[in-house]
């Protein structure tokens, strides 16, 4: 009778072990397809194509640009501020430069501000969707588009908002296979 105690005590713990497991290992996705459906978070939407309605009402949009701690390149908007039109396909650009003598690769992590304005806040196309790799010396400006979903103006919250702000932090992260292994020199056989 003990040891069937014993059994089933170590069964509900187990099973409580496996159920928060299961529940840590489901949280991040979670979070992130919740973020990204409310707009929790400054996370934006993605579309295919901009928005087929144009309101008169404007709302200004700032960028911002930073880089991790370790982040090597130099990197900042090339224009602080645009006004658009709400559902109006905005395009503005960010610029990189490698100032190291070591090809450098980077992700792009964002976020919107106030919050409120994240679930309507819509990017079409952005350096952000894909890592970024700079040679030596290289400079390049990188484009997002977008656009601002007409629906803000409905929204209790959004409606009220007036300027929006877009922030990039680029972080270096591995270089990807390909680009590591022609960066390596070339062995040469010594006899």
């Amino acid at each position: 009778m003990a040891l069937d105690r014993q059994r089933k005590t170590v069964a509900k713990l187990v099973a409580v072990v496996v159920t928060m497991g299961a529940l840590a290992w489901a949280s991040v996705p979670f979070y992130d397809w919740f973020c990204r459906v409310t707009g929790f978070g400054g996370a934006t939407g993605v579309a295919e194509a901009g928005s087929d309605v144009i309101l008169d009402r404007s709302v200004k949009v700032r960028f911002d640009a930073s880089k991790a701690r370790d982040m090597p390149w130099e990197f900042k908007p090339v224009q602080r501020q645009m006004e658009i039109r709400i559902g109006e396909t905005g395009l503005a650009f960010y610029e990189a430069y490698n100032p190291t003598d070591r090809p450098v690769a980077g992700s792009a992590s964002y976020n919107v501000a106030p919050y409120e304005a994240g679930g309507f806040f819509t990017k079409i196309d952005c350096f952000c969707f894909e890592e970024q790799v700079l040679q030596p010396g290289e400079r390049v400006t990188m484009p997002v588009s977008f656009y601002v979903d007409p629906e803000i103006v409905t929204d209790r919250d959004a409606k009220y908002v007036h300027s929006i702000t877009l922030s990039y932090t680029f972080h270096e992260i591995d270089l990807p296979q390909e680009t590591a292994s022609l960066s390596q020199p070339a062995e040469t056989e010594v006899n």
